[in-house]
Order: C-alpha cells, then sequence, then structure tokens
C-alpha cells in the first residue's frame, strides 16, 4: 500500500513559481540562516487556524520568528509525567536553546478550538468527552478557563471571553516551567498575550488586566 500521493497540480505549480521567482532573491538570506544557524528574537504561538498568519500580521521576514502552533493556541501547564509534550518541548527549545527575547500567545476571534472546547464543557459536544477523541482532550486544557467565564451573557460574548481567559490561562501556564520564570526574572525572556480579529484586522495586546487594541 502507497500511503503517499503525488503533490496536487495547484500546490506544484504554487513551489515552481516560488522556486523560479521569488527564492532567488531571498537565496543570499536562506544560505546564511544555514551556515550561522537561526536566531529568532519571538517565539509564537499561534493557532492551527488557516486564517491566522503571524508573519502576515507582523510582516516578518525569513528567521525572524520561532513559530509553533496548535489547535486553540494553548499552552499547556509543566507536567513533566503528561503526554502534551509536543508545545512544552517547543517551548524548551526556544528558550533554552535560541535564547528568544519574547514568546507571543497569539490567540484570534472564531475559534474552532474554543468553540469546542464551550461546547463540551457544556455538554453539547459529547463525542469531544470520548477518550478516543484527540481534540477533545486537547482543548479539555481550557476548561479551567471556561469555568471564569461569565456564563449569563450571550453565546458570543461568552465565546470572545474564553478567547481571552485560554490566552491569560497560556500565559499563566507558561509561568509555571522553571526555564521560563528564571528567564523572566532575569530580564531575558518576555511574554505577551494577543487577540487578533480576523475579519476587522484589530490586534488587541494583554495588559494584564484587559485587553486593550494596539493603536
Amino acid at each position: 500500500m502507497n500511503i503517499a500521493s503525488p503533490l496536487p497540480a495547484d500546490l506544484r505549480l504554487r513551489y515552481l513559481d516560488w522556486r523560479q521567482v521569488t527564492f532567488p532573491e531571498k537565496q543570499p538570506l536562506y544560505r546564511r540562516l544555514v551556515k550561522c544557524g537561526q536566531s529568532p528574537v519571538a517565539m509564537v504561538i499561534s493557532c492551527c487556524d488557516s486564517r491566522v498568519h503571524a508573519t502576515s500580521i507582523f510582516k516578518s521576514d525569513i528567521g525572524e520568528f520561532f513559530i509553533h502552533r496548535n489547535i486553540a493556541n494553548l499552552v499547556p501547564p509543566c507536567k513533566v509525567s503528561d503526554d502534551n509534550h509536543g508545545t512544552s518541548a517547543a517551548i524548551e527549545y526556544a528558550v533554552t536553546a535560541l535564547n528568544v527575547s519574547h514568546i507571543i500567545v497569539l490567540g484570534h476571534s472564531n475559534c474552532g478550538g474554543v468553540k469546542g472546547c464551550e461546547q463540551m464543557c457544556s455538554g453539547n459536544a459529547p463525542e469531544l468527552e470520548l477518550e478516543t477523541s484527540f481534540v477533545g482532550r486537547w482543548v479539555n486544557l481550557l476548561r479551567p478557563a471556561y469555568e471564569r467565564v461569565d456564563h449569563s451573557k450571550s453565546k458570543d460574548e461568552q465565546l470572545r471571553a474564553l478567547e481571552h481567559e485560554g490566552i491569560i490561562m497560556s500565559l499563566e501556564n507558561l509561568m509555571t516551567f522553571p526555564f521560563v520564570q528564571d528567564a523572566v526574572r532575569t530580564d531575558k525572556l518576555s511574554i505577551h498575550g494577543l487577540w487578533h480579529d480576523i475579519s476587522e484586522g484589530n490586534l488587541l495586546f494583554y495588559n494584564g488586566e484587559v485587553f486593550e487594541p494596539i493603536d
């Protein structure tokens, strides 16, 4: 059984265009990054959502951002015995090997992972509560944030609040990693929480109390 299929024709054409037109302009930068290694200034933990692109939002160039993406841009708490090691390993590498100066948790509007957590926690997504649901087990990390939300408000307001609380919770979880604590304490690292409104293009940052616009 052949588990790999040929690349779709449109992606093949896009690659060939990039290789022939775009890559030659950037080849000196690529070669320098290969020779000298990467030294990104920031790690960005963002959602897998195809509509959210940190490199576009910040107009970053190759080598500037060390990017880790997962459903709902979550950071699990530091637990060596736990199974959620992909994100934790990326954070450890960014801080201890790459010595990034910033970690940005980038959340966004209309997040499907956040909506899934809300549905599961409110008893409206039994399929996510199954032990066989990888998505359910992952978004269950958001449950503490769900419990902070005012459930007397409208559904849209609750989801927006949960998107924000998820970012705050991830910032708190970042500080459970000893190497993050040490880097923050010695002013080698700063952490930031951002929320992106996809349809409006707005970016809000968490100031320690509320999310406010970046003007």
